[in-house]
């Protein structure tokens, strides 16, 4: 059994900064890719980031030279250091991440409970 845990939402105002942190737990062999999606209301699930074990990194534009993503590979945890948000970053916010159950062969797919980032104007 394998769980994505996520923390760090909240409400900020605009030109703030929030750091969310997922953390993987389990009976996990191995992480592959990890990363960050957002739903705005109204609208599908869009990559905002992605981070693989080698720590090669991709962002969408719209949160280049803002958003960080980082991970610890011995806590198989992925961070999202967000700055300068906007009131437009507002949305619920989904961890993600390729992982090998210990005794399975079988790379899954699995996702995070989400968490709300809210920023003000």
């Amino acid at each position: 059994q394998v769980q994505l845990v996520e923390s760090g939402g909240g409400l900020v105002q605009a030109g703030g900064s929030l750091r969310l942190s997922c953390a993987a737990s389990g009976s996990i062999f191995s992480i592959n890719y990890m990363c960050w999606y957002l739903q705005a209301p109204g609208k599908t699930r869009e990559l905002v980031a992605g981070i693989t074990t080698g720590r090669l990194t991709n962002y969408a534009d719209s949160v280049k030279g803002r958003f960080t993503i980082s991970r610890d590979n011995a806590r198989n945890t992925v961070y999202l250091q967000m700055n300068s948000l906007k009131p437009e970053d507002t949305a619920v916010y989904y961890c993600n991440a390729k992982i090998t159950p210990r005794f399975s062969s079988r790379l899954g797919d699995y996702w995070g409970q989400g968490t709300q980032v809210t920023v003000s104007s």
